[in-house]
């Protein structure tokens, strides 16, 4: 299978991140080294993916199931909301 572009935003650091992956790839463990390669020290199950506005089931679901396309922008942030000031 050949690998897909796909581009992660993590919130907490406005870092984005360009990964090639293959479809097969696991969201958990594509959020997972986003997290890592933005240096947040916060535990991956205390952020959640979201495409195109919707949360990204994680578990089990690989990138092609999630239906990520080609170039799909993606969006790491925590599941608990930070109160505004």
């Amino acid at each position: 299978m050949n690998p897909i572009p796909v581009r992660v935003m993590v919130l907490d650091t406005w870092d984005e991140i360009a990964f090639e992956v293959p479809p097969t790839v696991r969201v958990a463990d594509l959020k997972a080294r986003a997290l890592r390669q933005a240096r947040v020290a916060s535990a991956a199950d205390r952020y959640l993916v979201k495409f195109r506005g919707a949360e990204v089931p994680e578990g089990e679901t690989t990138v092609g199931e999630a239906g990520i396309v080609a170039n799909g922008a993606l969006i790491v942030l925590p599941r608990r909301r930070i109160p505004a000031k």
